[in-house]
């Protein structure tokens, strides 16, 4: 593991070298970098996975970013977490030969705010997101054009903390930046479920 500002896993991709993708995994609230590491096999069982521990501690629990209580958000630290993580992934790059063009995100919660984050305010380095029960991280991002971007938002049409109208919102903001973006739901709450799994991978296979 090199030292790259985060702690963090990187697993190479079942055959190295060939151009693959690399998926960026970020957990949630209270996860590590080892967090999402099965589920990003199950997604991609040939990509690399890089996945980042967040840096910020809520009561021990290791976060993206800060809130100021549940559901809401320090958007100022909210901005400058998704400018570090942004430069990691960058700097990531280099030793691990990652080709940029070719990382997907694969975010859940908290991961999933911080990874639409970055694409709300046009710094993500990667064009392709999946997100599980992600809420809208910024109140009022910048009209930042990204035309190529494609996200698949999943939600939980029972979840009481990443509610439906969330996805519905980030769907809208999302698509004014010019992301094409894919929005479902799932007969569950807040816990990720096989539906989830099995959608993302045909998703996976249709932008292929």
């Amino acid at each position: 593991m090199k030292d790259l500002g985060f702690t963090h896993r990187f697993v190479p991709a079942a055959t190295p070298g060939q151009g693959g993708r690399t998926l960026l995994l970020l957990h949630g609230t209270g996860g590590d970098e080892s967090d999402l590491l099965d589920l990003g096999r199950a997604l991609d069982p040939a990509a690399a996975l890089l996945s980042p521990r967040g840096q910020v501690l809520e009561r021990g629990a290791s976060r993206f970013f800060r809130r100021l209580a549940e559901g809401v958000f320090d958007e100022a630290d909210v901005t400058a977490r998704a400018h570090e993580l942004a430069a990691f992934i960058e700097a990531a790059a280099v030793p691990y030969e990652i080709q940029v063009e070719h990382v997907m995100a694969v975010g859940y919660s908290n991961g999933a705010n911080i990874a639409a984050a970055m694409m709300l305010l046009g710094i993500a380095p990667f064009r392709r997101a999946i997100l599980f029960r992600a809420m809208v991280p910024l109140s009022n991002p910048p009209a930042t054009a990204s035309p190529a971007a494609q996200v698949l938002i999943s939600e939980g049409r029972f979840d009481p903390i990443a509610q439906p109208e969330n996805g519905q919102r980030l769907e809208e903001l999302l698509r004014q930046t010019g992301a094409n973006v894919d929005l479902i739901f799932q007969s569950s709450g807040h816990q990720l479920t096989e539906n989830d799994v099995a959608a993302a991978q045909q998703w996976i296979v249709s932008i292929a």
